[in-house]
Protein backbone atom coordinates (compact mmCIF):
# COMPACT_ATOMS: atom_id res chain seq x y z
CA UNK A 1 0.00 0.00 0.00
CA UNK A 2 1.53 3.42 -1.17
CA UNK A 3 1.76 6.01 1.51
CA UNK A 4 2.38 8.97 0.23
CA UNK A 5 3.46 12.06 2.45
CA UNK A 6 1.07 14.53 4.05
CA UNK A 7 0.75 17.59 5.79
CA UNK A 8 -3.03 18.46 6.77
CA UNK A 9 -1.82 21.87 6.61
CA UNK A 10 -1.81 21.85 2.64
CA UNK A 11 -5.03 22.66 1.34
CA UNK A 12 -4.83 19.58 -0.91
CA UNK A 13 -4.23 17.13 2.04
CA UNK A 14 -7.53 18.53 3.65
CA UNK A 15 -9.33 17.88 0.56
CA UNK A 16 -7.49 14.45 -0.27
CA UNK A 17 -8.97 13.43 3.42
CA UNK A 18 -11.08 10.60 3.51
CA UNK A 19 -13.10 8.97 6.54
CA UNK A 20 -13.10 5.14 6.02
CA UNK A 21 -16.66 3.60 6.18
CA UNK A 22 -15.77 0.04 5.99
CA UNK A 23 -16.49 -2.66 3.09
CA UNK A 24 -14.53 -0.90 0.44
CA UNK A 25 -16.18 2.77 1.31
CA UNK A 26 -14.81 5.98 1.92
CA UNK A 27 -16.44 9.47 3.12
CA UNK A 28 -14.64 12.35 1.67
CA UNK A 29 -16.18 15.88 1.05
CA UNK A 30 -15.58 18.95 -1.23
CA UNK A 31 -13.69 21.15 -0.71
CA UNK A 32 -14.06 25.16 -1.25
CA UNK A 33 -10.31 25.68 -2.12
CA UNK A 34 -10.39 23.55 -4.89
CA UNK A 35 -14.15 24.91 -6.37
CA UNK A 36 -13.91 25.78 -10.63
CA UNK A 37 -17.20 27.26 -12.68
CA UNK A 38 -19.74 24.39 -11.86
CA UNK A 39 -18.60 21.68 -8.84
CA UNK A 40 -14.66 21.07 -7.85
CA UNK A 41 -11.71 21.10 -10.10
CA UNK A 42 -11.95 17.72 -11.87
CA UNK A 43 -8.18 16.77 -10.95
CA UNK A 44 -9.13 17.18 -7.45
CA UNK A 45 -11.97 14.96 -7.94
CA UNK A 46 -9.80 12.28 -9.75
CA UNK A 47 -6.90 12.59 -6.99
CA UNK A 48 -9.97 11.77 -4.26
CA UNK A 49 -10.78 8.73 -6.32
CA UNK A 50 -6.94 7.54 -6.65
CA UNK A 51 -6.63 7.96 -2.85
CA UNK A 52 -9.48 5.48 -1.86
CA UNK A 53 -7.20 2.92 -3.57
CA UNK A 54 -3.82 3.99 -2.10
CA UNK A 55 -4.99 4.09 1.01
CA UNK A 56 -6.87 0.78 0.92
CA UNK A 57 -5.33 -2.22 2.93
CA UNK A 58 -5.24 -4.56 0.18
CA UNK A 59 -3.71 -2.17 -2.42
CA UNK A 60 -0.65 -3.68 -4.32
CA UNK A 61 1.89 -2.07 -5.25
CA UNK A 62 2.13 1.62 -7.13
CA UNK A 63 -0.45 2.85 -9.66
CA UNK A 64 0.70 2.45 -13.55
CA UNK A 65 -2.87 3.43 -14.63
CA UNK A 66 -6.00 5.45 -13.76
CA UNK A 67 -9.14 6.27 -15.88
CA UNK A 68 -11.56 8.34 -14.86
CA UNK A 69 -14.95 8.79 -16.33
CA UNK A 70 -17.24 11.98 -14.74
CA UNK A 71 -20.83 11.41 -14.55
CA UNK A 72 -22.03 14.41 -13.13
CA UNK A 73 -20.14 17.53 -11.22
CA UNK A 74 -20.59 16.80 -7.81
CA UNK A 75 -22.37 19.57 -5.85
CA UNK A 76 -20.91 20.91 -2.54
CA UNK A 77 -20.97 18.49 0.21
CA UNK A 78 -20.04 15.25 1.08
CA UNK A 79 -19.69 11.74 -1.06
CA UNK A 80 -18.82 8.52 -1.26
CA UNK A 81 -15.61 6.81 -3.10
CA UNK A 82 -16.31 2.63 -3.33
CA UNK A 83 -12.71 1.21 -4.26
CA UNK A 84 -13.26 -2.26 -4.59
CA UNK A 85 -10.12 -4.61 -6.06
CA UNK A 86 -11.46 -6.74 -9.04
CA UNK A 87 -8.50 -8.53 -9.58
CA UNK A 88 -5.00 -9.49 -8.05
CA UNK A 89 -2.66 -11.36 -9.93
CA UNK A 90 1.31 -12.00 -8.66
CA UNK A 91 2.54 -8.43 -9.88
CA UNK A 92 -0.88 -6.70 -10.74
CA UNK A 93 -4.10 -5.17 -9.49
CA UNK A 94 -6.90 -4.07 -11.27
CA UNK A 95 -9.46 -2.02 -9.56
CA UNK A 96 -12.81 -0.37 -10.26
CA UNK A 97 -14.30 2.44 -8.44
CA UNK A 98 -17.32 4.68 -8.21
CA UNK A 99 -17.88 8.09 -6.50
CA UNK A 100 -21.51 8.61 -5.47
CA UNK A 101 -23.29 11.64 -4.25
CA UNK A 102 -27.07 11.41 -2.78
CA UNK A 103 -27.30 7.83 -3.88
CA UNK A 104 -26.53 9.22 -7.70
CA UNK A 105 -23.34 8.19 -9.36
CA UNK A 106 -21.31 11.32 -10.11
CA UNK A 107 -17.96 9.53 -11.08
CA UNK A 108 -16.42 5.88 -12.24
CA UNK A 109 -12.80 5.09 -12.77
CA UNK A 110 -10.37 2.11 -13.13
CA UNK A 111 -7.54 1.90 -11.84
CA UNK A 112 -4.49 -0.48 -12.15
CA UNK A 113 -1.45 -0.64 -9.67
CA UNK A 114 1.30 -2.70 -9.94
CA UNK A 115 5.20 -3.90 -7.85
CA UNK A 116 7.70 -2.81 -10.29
CA UNK A 117 10.66 -4.49 -10.77
CA UNK A 118 13.64 -2.43 -12.00
CA UNK A 119 14.10 -2.83 -15.55
CA UNK A 120 15.92 -1.69 -18.19
CA UNK A 121 14.36 1.68 -18.58
CA UNK A 122 14.47 4.73 -21.20
CA UNK A 123 12.23 7.90 -21.70
CA UNK A 124 11.22 8.07 -25.42
CA UNK A 125 9.95 11.54 -25.44
CA UNK A 126 12.78 13.91 -24.03
CA UNK A 127 11.73 16.68 -22.23
CA UNK A 128 11.26 19.86 -24.79
CA UNK A 129 14.52 22.77 -24.19
CA UNK A 130 12.38 25.56 -21.97
CA UNK A 131 13.69 28.28 -19.63
CA UNK A 132 14.21 27.20 -16.36
CA UNK A 133 10.98 28.36 -13.93
CA UNK A 134 13.14 31.38 -12.24
CA UNK A 135 13.68 32.50 -15.53
CA UNK A 136 9.92 32.68 -16.48
CA UNK A 137 7.60 34.94 -14.64
CA UNK A 138 5.27 33.58 -12.64
CA UNK A 139 1.44 34.13 -14.75
CA UNK A 140 -1.70 33.95 -12.16
CA UNK A 141 -1.61 36.18 -8.88
CA UNK A 142 -5.50 36.61 -9.43
CA UNK A 143 -7.32 33.49 -10.92
CA UNK A 144 -11.57 33.79 -11.66
CA UNK A 145 -11.97 30.55 -9.72
CA UNK A 146 -10.39 29.05 -6.45
CA UNK A 147 -8.54 26.16 -7.50
CA UNK A 148 -5.91 27.80 -10.16
CA UNK A 149 -4.95 29.50 -6.79
CA UNK A 150 -3.67 26.17 -5.46
CA UNK A 151 -1.25 25.93 -8.50
CA UNK A 152 1.70 27.95 -9.04
CA UNK A 153 1.92 28.56 -12.89
CA UNK A 154 4.32 29.78 -15.10
CA UNK A 155 3.57 29.88 -18.69
CA UNK A 156 6.40 29.48 -21.28
CA UNK A 157 3.54 28.76 -24.60
CA UNK A 158 0.39 28.88 -25.15
CA UNK A 159 -1.39 31.09 -22.66
CA UNK A 160 -4.77 32.20 -22.49
CA UNK A 161 -5.85 34.54 -25.29
CA UNK A 162 -5.06 38.11 -24.32
CA UNK A 163 -8.95 38.66 -26.19
CA UNK A 164 -11.80 36.92 -26.57
CA UNK A 165 -12.56 37.82 -30.19
CA UNK A 166 -12.74 34.60 -32.28
CA UNK A 167 -9.10 34.63 -33.74
CA UNK A 168 -8.24 31.15 -34.50
CA UNK A 169 -4.57 30.49 -32.58
CA UNK A 170 -2.12 27.03 -31.44
CA UNK A 171 -3.29 23.86 -29.97
CA UNK A 172 -0.22 23.64 -27.83
CA UNK A 173 0.57 25.13 -24.82
CA UNK A 174 3.80 24.71 -22.10
CA UNK A 175 4.04 25.58 -18.24
CA UNK A 176 5.84 25.34 -15.45
CA UNK A 177 4.01 24.18 -12.22
CA UNK A 178 3.97 22.86 -9.31
CA UNK A 179 1.57 22.83 -5.67
CA UNK A 180 1.32 26.49 -4.47
CA UNK A 181 1.97 26.57 -1.49
CA UNK A 182 5.04 23.64 -2.27
CA UNK A 183 3.76 20.58 -1.50
CA UNK A 184 6.36 16.72 -2.09
CA UNK A 185 4.76 15.43 -5.01
CA UNK A 186 3.07 12.16 -4.91
CA UNK A 187 0.71 9.75 -7.04
CA UNK A 188 -2.45 11.58 -6.21
CA UNK A 189 -1.14 15.26 -6.54
CA UNK A 190 -0.07 13.77 -9.62
CA UNK A 191 -3.07 12.89 -10.90
CA UNK A 192 -4.52 16.12 -10.33
CA UNK A 193 -1.32 18.06 -11.50
CA UNK A 194 -2.47 16.00 -14.82
CA UNK A 195 -5.65 18.03 -15.39
CA UNK A 196 -4.39 21.52 -14.32
CA UNK A 197 -4.25 22.63 -18.61
CA UNK A 198 -7.36 25.21 -19.44
CA UNK A 199 -9.18 23.56 -22.18
CA UNK A 200 -7.15 23.72 -25.36
CA UNK A 201 -10.19 24.86 -27.88
CA UNK A 202 -9.87 28.02 -25.40
CA UNK A 203 -6.58 29.06 -27.05
CA UNK A 204 -7.47 27.30 -31.05
CA UNK A 205 -10.95 29.87 -30.92
CA UNK A 206 -10.31 32.29 -28.98
CA UNK A 207 -14.11 31.95 -27.54
CA UNK A 208 -14.83 31.15 -24.34
CA UNK A 209 -17.22 28.10 -25.19
CA UNK A 210 -18.61 25.91 -21.80
CA UNK A 211 -16.65 22.81 -21.69
CA UNK A 212 -16.44 20.13 -19.28
CA UNK A 213 -13.77 16.75 -19.55
CA UNK A 214 -15.57 13.49 -20.18
CA UNK A 215 -13.05 10.89 -19.52
CA UNK A 216 -9.54 11.20 -19.01
CA UNK A 217 -6.71 8.51 -18.66
CA UNK A 218 -3.21 8.97 -17.08
CA UNK A 219 -0.39 7.09 -17.17
CA UNK A 220 2.13 6.90 -14.67
CA UNK A 221 5.64 6.25 -15.41
CA UNK A 222 7.76 7.18 -12.10
CA UNK A 223 7.86 5.37 -9.01
CA UNK A 224 7.32 6.31 -5.54
CA UNK A 225 11.05 7.31 -4.97
CA UNK A 226 11.36 8.93 -8.05
CA UNK A 227 8.36 11.00 -7.06
CA UNK A 228 9.66 11.72 -3.57
CA UNK A 229 13.20 12.67 -5.35
CA UNK A 230 10.97 15.72 -7.06
CA UNK A 231 9.90 17.14 -3.72
CA UNK A 232 8.33 20.14 -3.63
CA UNK A 233 9.78 21.10 -6.97
CA UNK A 234 8.26 22.43 -10.58
CA UNK A 235 7.01 20.23 -13.07
CA UNK A 236 6.98 21.06 -17.19
CA UNK A 237 3.55 20.05 -18.80
CA UNK A 238 2.74 20.26 -22.37
CA UNK A 239 -0.33 19.57 -23.27
CA UNK A 240 -1.82 19.91 -26.97
CA UNK A 241 -5.23 18.49 -28.46
CA UNK A 242 -5.41 16.52 -31.86
CA UNK A 243 -9.30 17.03 -33.44
CA UNK A 244 -11.68 19.57 -32.41
CA UNK A 245 -15.14 17.69 -34.34
CA UNK A 246 -18.50 17.65 -33.39
CA UNK A 247 -18.94 18.92 -29.83
CA UNK A 248 -15.47 17.03 -28.67
CA UNK A 249 -11.97 17.34 -28.92
CA UNK A 250 -8.93 15.32 -27.06
CA UNK A 251 -6.21 16.71 -25.31
CA UNK A 252 -2.89 14.81 -24.65
CA UNK A 253 -0.54 16.08 -21.90
CA UNK A 254 2.93 15.02 -20.81
CA UNK A 255 4.63 15.91 -17.22
CA UNK A 256 8.44 16.41 -16.59
CA UNK A 257 10.42 17.02 -13.40
CA UNK A 258 13.23 19.69 -13.53
CA UNK A 259 15.70 16.92 -14.34
CA UNK A 260 14.07 16.05 -17.08
CA UNK A 261 12.03 12.45 -16.49
CA UNK A 262 8.83 11.83 -18.12
CA UNK A 263 6.54 11.59 -14.88
CA UNK A 264 3.31 11.20 -16.61
CA UNK A 265 1.27 11.04 -19.93
CA UNK A 266 -2.34 12.03 -19.88
CA UNK A 267 -4.96 11.85 -22.60
CA UNK A 268 -8.28 13.25 -21.97
CA UNK A 269 -12.09 13.54 -23.88
CA UNK A 270 -14.12 17.00 -23.72
CA UNK A 271 -17.21 17.62 -24.78
CA UNK A 272 -18.09 21.28 -25.47
CA UNK A 273 -20.81 23.51 -26.87
CA UNK A 274 -21.37 25.88 -29.15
Amino acid sequence: MSNPPTDLAHPFDQALALEPLGDHRWQGHTSPAYANMVGPFGGLTAAQALAGVLRHSECLGDPVALTVNFAAALASGPFEVIARPARTNRSTQHWVVEMQQSGQTVLTATVVTAVRRQTWSADALPMPKVPAPNDTPRTFREAPVEWIKRYEMRFLEGHFPTAWDGREGGSRTRLWLRDDPPRGIDFASLAALADVFYPLIWQRRALRVPIGTVSMTTYFHATAAELAAVAGGFILGEARASAFRNGYFDQTAHLWSEAGALLASTHQLVYYKE
